[in-house]
């Protein structure tokens, strides 16, 4: 996203436009950014073309709202922010409950020119499907948020005859404090936020005698040094 782009979605988000629709004129949104009116009305069609705000048209002006895709480009600035004056950890702990998915998973993981790079980069070959975990507290989905602020272990996308498929970025892990693995955090997908694949070199329902509604544990590692004093890969 462009500077201006990013500095007129921001002083939305300061005017309460992540909770609510706001009543919103050009002349004053070109005085808060400091541009012109024919700018500022611009800079708001292309925040709609973008899919960052929301816009409807009524006697009295212009309500918008920020989007979901507008709000995670406003939480990626933000753990970027926060990493660099704060830090990071080298490992994160999330909590979720075991689903029956779709079998998105799975479908990547059996592809060949994903699976591959599985096996080169994370040290294992996975097992032919996943683990869906939904998480469990809006601490594990603001945790599972920062991940995707930081650069983990990107398994490249290729084309093939049926289609083109996208990066993939994964994280190792420990589920239950004993199995290897890695999160997938797929970036065209049908789940929420709320929900991580999991890959492991081993079925991870029969290892654990896992059923719908049992809670795993992950030991999330932010970089491979600490995974691999973990004895990981």
């Amino acid at each position: 996203m462009e500077g201006d782009l990013w500095f007129a979605l921001l002083q939305i988000f300061k005017m309460g436009g992540h909770t609510r629709q706001i009543l919103l004129g050009t002349s004053d949104f070109g005085r808060m950014i400091g541009v012109s009116q024919q700018t500022a009305s611009r800079r708001l069609l292309e925040l709609v073309e973008s899919g960052l705000i929301t816009r409807e048209l009524t006697p009295d002006g212009q309500l918008v709202m920020i989007t979901e895709k507008g709000m995670d480009a406003i939480r990626e600035v933000y753990n970027a922010l926060k990493m660099g004056l704060e830090g990071i950890d080298n490992v994160k702990f999330l909590n979720g409950y075991v689903f029956s998915g779709f079998g998105e998973g799975a479908y990547y993981v059996t592809k060949s020119g994903y699976r591959e790079q599985f096996s080169e980069k994370l040290g294992f070959a996975p097992f032919p499907g996943t683990l869906n975990l939904k998480l469990r507290s809006s601490a594990d989905i603001r945790a599972r948020n920062e991940l995707e602020a930081l650069p983990g272990i990107i398994i490249k996308g290729f084309t093939n005859s049926e289609r083109t498929y996208g990066d993939v970025k994964c994280f190792l892990a420990k589920v239950n404090d004993t199995a290897d693995g890695a999160i997938l955090m797929i970036h065209r997908t049908h789940y929420g936020k709320e929900v991580l694949e999991i890959i492991a070199p081993e079925n991870l329902r029969k290892k654990f005698g896992l059923r719908d509604g049992d809670m795993v544990q992950l030991k999330v590692f932010l970089n491979r040094d600490h995974a691999a004093q973990s004895h990981l890969g």
